[in-house]
């Protein structure tokens, strides 16, 4: 025989989890709509996505250079993430740790180098 009661406790986290995300979702629109917040103008809804106003066709091709500066920042957030635990614990690892992170400083470096020759940082 199956025993079904095993399970109500996490029926019950995913009922209150499904309540509390659609009170979070949909009681921020009810209370705008209610105070008067939502009042749509032309200004108000148009799209904007990359920090430039939509134009003509949605198909049209974006500048590559607004990916390329997007790329290097998480190349270099990332960069941030390892070098934090690094440092932290750079004395216990020895000397394979410090010359393995100093490679991979350098390697870092040379491609912002190169990104900056290359002209990827230069914004018009």
């Amino acid at each position: 025989m199956l025993d079904l009661s095993q399970y109500l406790p996490i029926l019950l986290f995913l009922g209150v989890a499904l309540v509390l995300s659609s009170a979070f979702v949909f009681l921020p629109m009810a209370v705008g709509r209610l105070t008067g917040a939502h009042k749509p103008y032309p200004e108000k809804l148009t799209e904007y996505e990359c920090g430039f106003p939509a134009f003509e066709d949605s198909r049209s091709q974006f500048d590559v250079r607004f990916y390329l500066v997007a790329i290097l920042f998480i190349v270099f957030d990332l960069e941030a993430a390892f070098l934090y635990p690094w440092a932290v614990s750079v004395f216990e690892l020895g000397w394979v740790a410090w010359t393995s992170m100093m490679i991979f400083i350098a390697e870092l470096a040379l491609g912002l180098v190169y990104a900056w020759k290359v002209g990827a940082l230069d914004w018009e």
